[in-house]
Protein backbone atom coordinates (compact mmCIF):
# COMPACT_ATOMS: atom_id res chain seq x y z
CA UNK A 1 0.00 0.00 0.00
CA UNK A 2 3.31 2.64 0.05
CA UNK A 3 2.94 2.62 -3.67
CA UNK A 4 -0.96 3.97 -3.78
CA UNK A 5 -1.42 7.12 -4.68
CA UNK A 6 -3.80 9.08 -2.72
CA UNK A 7 -3.49 12.21 -4.42
CA UNK A 8 -5.19 10.71 -7.84
CA UNK A 9 -7.78 9.84 -6.26
CA UNK A 10 -8.18 13.53 -4.34
CA UNK A 11 -8.10 15.33 -7.52
CA UNK A 12 -10.97 12.66 -9.32
CA UNK A 13 -12.94 12.63 -5.76
CA UNK A 14 -15.67 14.40 -7.75
CA UNK A 15 -16.08 12.44 -10.27
CA UNK A 16 -16.29 9.38 -7.80
CA UNK A 17 -18.55 10.84 -5.91
CA UNK A 18 -21.02 11.50 -9.36
CA UNK A 19 -19.99 7.86 -10.07
CA UNK A 20 -21.45 6.60 -6.50
CA UNK A 21 -24.55 9.01 -6.65
CA UNK A 22 -25.40 7.58 -10.57
CA UNK A 23 -25.05 4.15 -9.39
CA UNK A 24 -27.33 4.27 -6.37
CA UNK A 25 -29.66 6.51 -8.33
CA UNK A 26 -29.77 3.91 -11.21
CA UNK A 27 -30.13 0.87 -8.34
CA UNK A 28 -33.24 2.58 -6.41
CA UNK A 29 -34.90 2.98 -9.77
CA UNK A 30 -34.15 -0.34 -11.33
CA UNK A 31 -34.99 -2.10 -8.06
CA UNK A 32 -38.93 -0.12 -7.50
CA UNK A 33 -39.58 -0.67 -11.41
CA UNK A 34 -37.85 -4.06 -11.27
CA UNK A 35 -39.67 -5.03 -8.62
CA UNK A 36 -43.09 -4.17 -10.03
CA UNK A 37 -42.42 -5.64 -13.19
CA UNK A 38 -41.55 -9.17 -11.45
CA UNK A 39 -44.63 -9.00 -9.22
CA UNK A 40 -46.48 -8.47 -12.30
CA UNK A 41 -44.68 -11.42 -13.89
CA UNK A 42 -45.26 -13.70 -11.47
CA UNK A 43 -48.81 -12.88 -10.91
CA UNK A 44 -49.32 -13.89 -14.34
CA UNK A 45 -47.36 -16.63 -14.60
CA UNK A 46 -49.35 -17.91 -11.46
CA UNK A 47 -52.79 -16.32 -12.55
CA UNK A 48 -55.04 -20.08 -13.16
CA UNK A 49 -59.25 -21.09 -13.21
CA UNK A 50 -59.04 -24.94 -12.55
CA UNK A 51 -62.68 -24.23 -12.15
CA UNK A 52 -63.55 -22.76 -15.35
CA UNK A 53 -61.45 -24.92 -18.54
CA UNK A 54 -61.81 -22.42 -20.95
CA UNK A 55 -60.76 -19.35 -19.05
CA UNK A 56 -58.03 -21.49 -17.73
CA UNK A 57 -56.52 -22.70 -21.00
CA UNK A 58 -56.51 -18.76 -22.31
CA UNK A 59 -54.66 -17.73 -19.19
CA UNK A 60 -51.85 -20.42 -19.60
CA UNK A 61 -51.77 -19.79 -23.81
CA UNK A 62 -51.79 -15.84 -23.51
CA UNK A 63 -50.22 -15.21 -20.52
CA UNK A 64 -48.20 -18.13 -18.47
CA UNK A 65 -46.54 -19.24 -21.79
CA UNK A 66 -45.45 -15.76 -22.91
CA UNK A 67 -44.29 -15.06 -19.61
CA UNK A 68 -42.26 -18.39 -19.36
CA UNK A 69 -40.91 -17.20 -22.76
CA UNK A 70 -40.04 -14.17 -21.96
CA UNK A 71 -38.06 -15.51 -18.47
CA UNK A 72 -36.18 -18.17 -20.12
CA UNK A 73 -35.28 -15.46 -22.74
CA UNK A 74 -33.76 -12.58 -19.86
CA UNK A 75 -32.64 -15.42 -18.07
CA UNK A 76 -30.96 -17.20 -20.47
CA UNK A 77 -28.63 -14.11 -22.17
CA UNK A 78 -25.73 -12.22 -20.52
CA UNK A 79 -27.19 -8.93 -19.02
CA UNK A 80 -24.37 -6.90 -20.89
CA UNK A 81 -25.90 -8.27 -24.12
CA UNK A 82 -29.07 -7.23 -23.22
CA UNK A 83 -28.05 -3.11 -22.32
CA UNK A 84 -26.31 -3.60 -25.73
CA UNK A 85 -29.57 -4.25 -27.95
CA UNK A 86 -31.73 -1.25 -25.73
CA UNK A 87 -29.03 0.95 -25.86
CA UNK A 88 -28.67 0.63 -29.98
CA UNK A 89 -31.74 -1.23 -31.03
CA UNK A 90 -34.55 -0.89 -28.87
CA UNK A 91 -34.50 2.96 -28.07
CA UNK A 92 -33.33 4.43 -31.02
CA UNK A 93 -36.62 2.41 -32.49
CA UNK A 94 -38.91 3.67 -29.95
CA UNK A 95 -37.39 7.29 -29.53
CA UNK A 96 -35.35 8.04 -32.41
CA UNK A 97 -35.74 12.19 -33.33
CA UNK A 98 -36.37 10.93 -36.69
CA UNK A 99 -38.67 7.77 -36.98
CA UNK A 100 -38.62 6.97 -33.84
CA UNK A 101 -41.87 4.91 -32.93
CA UNK A 102 -43.34 7.45 -30.33
CA UNK A 103 -42.23 10.03 -32.42
CA UNK A 104 -44.10 9.43 -35.81
CA UNK A 105 -47.24 8.42 -33.73
CA UNK A 106 -47.45 11.99 -32.02
CA UNK A 107 -46.74 10.62 -28.14
CA UNK A 108 -43.49 12.53 -28.50
CA UNK A 109 -42.02 15.56 -29.61
CA UNK A 110 -39.01 15.80 -31.43
CA UNK A 111 -37.23 17.94 -29.64
CA UNK A 112 -37.95 16.11 -26.43
CA UNK A 113 -37.03 13.07 -28.13
CA UNK A 114 -33.66 14.74 -28.70
CA UNK A 115 -32.85 15.85 -25.47
CA UNK A 116 -34.01 12.73 -23.99
CA UNK A 117 -31.15 10.89 -25.86
CA UNK A 118 -28.47 13.03 -26.10
CA UNK A 119 -28.80 13.93 -22.06
CA UNK A 120 -30.24 10.48 -20.72
CA UNK A 121 -29.58 8.07 -23.90
CA UNK A 122 -27.00 5.57 -21.51
CA UNK A 123 -29.48 6.09 -17.94
CA UNK A 124 -32.38 5.06 -20.12
CA UNK A 125 -30.78 2.24 -21.48
CA UNK A 126 -29.30 0.93 -18.46
CA UNK A 127 -32.74 1.71 -16.30
CA UNK A 128 -34.42 -0.30 -19.13
CA UNK A 129 -32.08 -3.05 -19.51
CA UNK A 130 -31.79 -4.35 -15.88
CA UNK A 131 -35.35 -3.23 -15.37
CA UNK A 132 -36.29 -6.32 -18.19
CA UNK A 133 -33.69 -8.39 -17.02
CA UNK A 134 -34.29 -8.09 -13.17
CA UNK A 135 -37.90 -8.40 -13.52
CA UNK A 136 -37.30 -11.89 -15.12
CA UNK A 137 -35.29 -13.07 -11.72
CA UNK A 138 -37.98 -11.39 -8.96
CA UNK A 139 -40.62 -12.83 -11.06
CA UNK A 140 -39.59 -16.39 -9.96
CA UNK A 141 -38.80 -14.89 -6.69
CA UNK A 142 -42.27 -13.43 -6.29
CA UNK A 143 -43.76 -17.37 -8.09
CA UNK A 144 -42.14 -18.92 -5.26
CA UNK A 145 -43.17 -17.08 -2.85
CA UNK A 146 -47.05 -17.27 -3.82
CA UNK A 147 -46.61 -20.85 -3.84
CA UNK A 148 -45.38 -21.16 -0.56
CA UNK A 149 -48.22 -20.10 1.30
CA UNK A 150 -50.99 -22.62 2.17
CA UNK A 151 -53.22 -23.02 -0.98
CA UNK A 152 -56.40 -23.75 1.54
CA UNK A 153 -55.58 -19.75 2.51
CA UNK A 154 -56.48 -18.32 -0.94
CA UNK A 155 -59.45 -21.05 -1.22
CA UNK A 156 -61.05 -19.90 2.48
CA UNK A 157 -60.74 -16.50 1.54
CA UNK A 158 -62.34 -16.81 -1.90
CA UNK A 159 -65.17 -18.41 0.19
CA UNK A 160 -65.89 -15.70 2.04
CA UNK A 161 -66.42 -13.55 -0.99
CA UNK A 162 -63.46 -11.89 -1.21
CA UNK A 163 -61.93 -11.32 -4.64
CA UNK A 164 -58.77 -12.62 -6.39
CA UNK A 165 -57.39 -9.03 -6.38
CA UNK A 166 -58.15 -8.57 -3.03
CA UNK A 167 -57.12 -11.59 -1.39
CA UNK A 168 -53.87 -11.63 -2.87
CA UNK A 169 -53.34 -8.08 -1.71
CA UNK A 170 -54.62 -8.11 1.94
CA UNK A 171 -53.69 -12.11 2.83
CA UNK A 172 -51.53 -14.03 0.30
CA UNK A 173 -48.65 -11.14 -0.57
CA UNK A 174 -48.30 -10.05 3.33
CA UNK A 175 -47.11 -13.38 4.40
CA UNK A 176 -45.09 -14.23 0.79
CA UNK A 177 -43.22 -11.12 1.03
CA UNK A 178 -41.73 -11.65 4.39
CA UNK A 179 -40.50 -15.13 2.62
CA UNK A 180 -39.10 -13.59 -0.64
CA UNK A 181 -37.27 -10.75 1.13
CA UNK A 182 -33.79 -12.40 1.87
CA UNK A 183 -33.91 -13.22 -2.43
CA UNK A 184 -35.27 -9.92 -2.95
CA UNK A 185 -32.34 -8.23 -0.73
CA UNK A 186 -29.90 -9.80 -2.75
CA UNK A 187 -31.18 -9.59 -6.41
CA UNK A 188 -31.12 -5.57 -5.12
CA UNK A 189 -26.99 -6.39 -4.97
CA UNK A 190 -26.51 -7.83 -7.63
CA UNK A 191 -28.05 -4.57 -9.47
CA UNK A 192 -25.70 -3.03 -7.79
CA UNK A 193 -22.71 -4.36 -9.10
CA UNK A 194 -24.66 -4.97 -12.14
CA UNK A 195 -24.99 -1.66 -13.07
CA UNK A 196 -21.50 -1.03 -13.92
CA UNK A 197 -21.96 -3.02 -17.28
CA UNK A 198 -23.68 -0.15 -18.18
CA UNK A 199 -20.74 1.84 -18.40
CA UNK A 200 -20.19 0.43 -21.76
CA UNK A 201 -22.27 2.30 -23.25
CA UNK A 202 -21.30 5.78 -21.97
CA UNK A 203 -22.68 5.93 -18.14
CA UNK A 204 -21.30 8.21 -16.27
CA UNK A 205 -21.29 5.48 -12.93
CA UNK A 206 -18.42 4.07 -11.10
CA UNK A 207 -16.87 1.98 -13.22
CA UNK A 208 -17.38 4.99 -15.97
CA UNK A 209 -15.33 7.15 -13.41
CA UNK A 210 -12.30 4.37 -12.17
CA UNK A 211 -12.05 3.86 -16.30
CA UNK A 212 -11.55 7.83 -16.86
CA UNK A 213 -9.49 7.74 -14.27
CA UNK A 214 -7.16 4.69 -15.37
CA UNK A 215 -7.16 6.20 -18.79
CA UNK A 216 -5.57 9.35 -17.46
CA UNK A 217 -2.78 8.43 -15.48
CA UNK A 218 -2.66 4.95 -16.95
CA UNK A 219 -2.70 2.98 -13.53
CA UNK A 220 -5.12 1.04 -12.37
CA UNK A 221 -4.82 0.19 -8.95
CA UNK A 222 -6.03 3.08 -7.18
CA UNK A 223 -9.01 3.71 -9.45
CA UNK A 224 -10.33 0.22 -9.26
CA UNK A 225 -9.73 -0.26 -5.43
CA UNK A 226 -11.32 2.97 -4.95
CA UNK A 227 -14.91 1.53 -6.67
CA UNK A 228 -14.25 -1.65 -5.13
CA UNK A 229 -14.34 -0.06 -1.28
CA UNK A 230 -17.47 2.34 -2.98
CA UNK A 231 -19.14 -0.86 -4.12
CA UNK A 232 -18.60 -2.84 -1.08
CA UNK A 233 -19.72 -0.32 1.28
CA UNK A 234 -23.16 0.52 -0.79
CA UNK A 235 -23.58 -3.70 -0.99
CA UNK A 236 -23.03 -3.72 3.00
CA UNK A 237 -25.49 -1.05 3.33
CA UNK A 238 -27.48 -2.34 1.50
CA UNK A 239 -27.42 -6.18 3.11
CA UNK A 240 -27.51 -4.25 6.68
CA UNK A 241 -31.43 -2.82 5.52
CA UNK A 242 -32.80 -5.72 4.28
CA UNK A 243 -31.70 -6.97 7.35
CA UNK A 244 -33.50 -4.90 9.89
CA UNK A 245 -36.43 -5.69 7.41
CA UNK A 246 -36.13 -9.14 8.41
CA UNK A 247 -35.41 -8.71 12.20
CA UNK A 248 -38.74 -6.25 12.29
CA UNK A 249 -41.08 -8.63 10.42
CA UNK A 250 -40.18 -11.68 12.03
CA UNK A 251 -41.09 -10.09 15.42
CA UNK A 252 -44.77 -11.33 14.89
CA UNK A 253 -43.33 -14.92 14.78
Amino acid sequence: MSGFRWEIIQEYAPLFAQGAWMTIKCTVICVILGSLWGLALGLGRSAQAPRNPGVDFCLQAFIQWPVRIYVSAFRGTPLFVQIMVVHFALIPLLINPRDGLLVSSGLMSVDFARMLRSDYGAFLSCVVAITLNSGAYISEIFRAGIQSIDRGQMEAARSLGMSYGKTMRKIILPQAFRRMLPPLGNNAISIVKDSSLASAIGLADLAYAARTVSGAYATYWEPYLTISVVYWVITFLLSLMVKHMETRLGRSD
